[in-house]
């Protein structure tokens, strides 16, 4: 997923603030849904991150055109764990390991509907 950085995501320096970088991710791991007509929040539940790795690399400015690229790295009964990676053209400037828990609306973990996990084994 492409996404451009406006003047809202960065500090008085034109350097993007540190937690955009999770923003942009997040919309990148909810444009996945949105690109095979389906939705982040299911019939029984949704997933909440669980634990997250992130290394900032490089700084991103305001104007950049950044492309974050998300990958599986393995998929459990409740749990899934993806990478994904921020670049700015073929310059990588952050990367995170982001373990996702599915949990149903009463707000407890749940096993990912066999369906779901399908689609996320695709990835």
């Amino acid at each position: 997923m492409k996404i451009r950085v406006y003047y809202e995501d960065t500090d008085v320096g034109g350097v993007v603030y540190h937690s955009n970088y999770l923003n942009f991710c997040e919309r990148a791991r909810s444009q996945l849904f949105f690109d095979a007509g389906r939705s982040p929040i299911l019939a029984g539940g949704h997933f909440v991150a669980k634990h997250i790795e992130a290394d900032y690399l490089k700084t991103a400015k305001f104007g950049d055109i950044l492309e974050v690229k998300t990958s599986l790295l393995g998929i459990k009964n409740a749990s899934f764990t993806l990478s994904q990676k921020i670049f700015r053209e073929d310059e990588k400037v952050f990367e995170m390991l982001i373990d996702l828990v599915y949990i149903d609306f009463s707000g407890k973990m749940a096993k990912i509907p066999a369906s779901e996990k399908a689609f996320l084994s695709a990835l």
